[in-house]
């Protein structure tokens, strides 16, 4: 296969560059249609690969790595069974799809009341953010206040990460114009770290068309995220400590577990092992692609055999390996099986893995033509972008969580706890014991005071993820009182507990 080829100047010097000399301007890059064709279908495959590979072991290991002894399977004919199985394992690609089927409906320029309106009006499961968010526009929040962590206790969590693959895709050697992408999609159900997990992951992709260097596109993606956020400064650790530890990923996954392991936002996070945190998982999509060296089984074994979000952080991981490699030199060994889905539409979407290969495709094409490029014949030339960072967002400054308190009841009409501190997020959920389903008007009181009047279905598709929180409270005692003021015999609230922050 032609391979492409960088011209003129090299990348390493365009990201590289000290901030007392001049700016460099973009590189020109060259490249087969026939070739951009095949790593846009490379990096769609191997997102697919990636997370069916994972799917079995999500969340089953939790501050903890998967032994070397514990077989992960792979066999012909696996990924049509989970397709068909396990509907739901997809939620990265489907929301992806989501996105791809608005640029390609409202155009290129579409904006993020596009992207939201479609996102919301969906009925697939989602969880996390995205469930929050999908309540929150449901209920007349709109970007970027859907996804803020005032309005989102999950605004850090891995979201949009796992889903902006589609912006790096359509942006090849342009990632300032896949963060702008990300911008109208990303402040949907995050903020901060969260936001910037999706950033960056645009970026991998984008920069791995036009580099086969890893370490290079690593640190080249880095450049659009903000020094002082602490998302970067994860990551900043993870090419440390492999330059330190360059033949021993698992060295590598202590050090991150000691020092960033710590879940501050997500209240099924707190003070438990399991953590959802956009850069704890992004640390291990990092960690597998540099101590994979390119090596298509070896970084999909680390991203996995890291724990946590496992089915996520491969698919990552695959994708923007398979971007760098193209499809057709994925080992055959993983693409068994792959060619029985192909046609298919993935669940909750009219769109399968052939057309997406090509909606990314003419996307692509676009968006270079767009920024300065250009579409002669069979060959596209690229003008590179310089990664630009994005504007400071911080989430829950200044709130750390102190106690985990057991609330452990059953609501049919109102109940309420006290707690000391400046913040509070309450785990739970509408349970019904008829199978009819049920929304109760819910009243939250602080203080004695009505703070707010809100919906909470028992629908899963309509669900509030987290159903009660406020935070920036001024510091000291303080009362919750939740009321509901349509009681039902046949459904209740279940309370679990409450995070405090001081």
């Amino acid at each position: 296969m032609q391979r492409p080829v960088i011209a003129l100047v090299s990348l390493s010097l365009a990201w590289g560059c000290s901030p007392s000399s001049a700016p460099r301007p973009p590189s020109s890059f060259e490249i087969t249609t026939e070739v951009l064709r095949d790593k846009i279908r490379g990096g769609w495959a191997g997102q697919t690969i990636g997370v069916t590979y994972g799917g079995p072991t999500e969340f089953r290991y939790n501050g903890t790595m998967i032994q070397d002894y514990v077989p992960i399977v792979w066999y012909d004919g696996y990924l049509l069974e989970t397709f068909t199985n396990r509907p739901g394992l997809y939620d990265d690609i489907y929301i992806d799809l989501t996105f791809v089927e608005v640029l390609e409906e409202k155009g290129l320029d579409a904006t993020a009341m596009d992207f939201a309106e479609e996102f919301a009006s969906r009925d697939y499961p989602l969880w996390f953010a995205n469930q929050m968010a999908r309540y929150n526009i449901r209920n007349g929040l709109t970007p970027p206040e859907s996804g803020h962590w005032l309005n989102n206790p999950e605004a850090d969590a891995i979201d949009f990460q796992i889903e902006a693959d589609f912006a790096g895709l359509m942006n090849p050697g342009l990632p300032n114009a896949a963060t702008e992408v990300s911008d109208r999609v990303g402040h949907l159900m995050n903020h901060g770290d969260g936001f910037y997990g999706g950033v960056y992951v645009a970026a991998l992709y984008s920069l791995a068309f036009v580099s086969e260097d890893i370490g290079e596109v690593v640190r080249g993606a880095l450049e659009t995220i903000p020094t002082e956020s602490t998302f970067r400064q994860t990551l900043t650790d993870v090419i440390r400590w492999h330059g330190q530890y360059p033949e021993d990923w698992k060295r590598t996954w202590f050090e991150i577990e000691k020092k960033w392991s710590e879940d501050v936002g997500s209240p099924r996070g707190v003070f438990q092992a399991f953590n959802i945190d956009a850069k704890l998982n992004s640390a291990y999509v990092v960690m597998a692609l540099l101590y994979g060296d390119g090596d298509f089984a070896e970084t999909l074994d680390i991203a996995v055999r890291a724990g946590q979000d496992s089915d996520c952080n491969p698919s990552t991981a695959a994708g923007v390996l398979g971007v760098m490699l193209g499809y057709e030199a994925i080992p055959d060994y993983w693409k068994q099986g792959l060619s029985e889905i192909e046609g298919l539409e993935f669940p909750y979407t009219s769109t399968s893995l052939e057309e997406v290969y090509e909606l990314s495709f003419r996307h692509a094409l676009g968006q270079i033509e767009a920024h300065g490029g250009s579409v002669e014949g069979d060959v596209v030339r690229i003008e590179i972008e310089t990664p630009e960072a994005v504007p400071l967002e911080q989430n829950f400054e200044a709130h750390h969580p102190a106690e985990e308190l057991p609330l452990r009841r059953e609501v049919r009409d109102e109940t309420a706890f006290t707690f000391e501190g400046i913040g509070f997020a309450v785990t739970g959920e509408v349970r019904t014991t008829s199978g009819k389903e049920h929304t109760f008007s819910a009243e939250l009181y602080i203080d004695g005071e009505l703070d707010e009047q809100f919906p909470l279905p028992s629908r899963f598709t309509e669900r509030r993820f987290t159903p009660f929180w406020k935070y920036q409270l001024a510091p000291g005692p303080h009362e919750i009182r939740i009321v509901l003021t349509n009681p039902s015999p046949d459904a209740h609230l279940w309370l679990d507990y409450a995070i405090v922050y001081r």
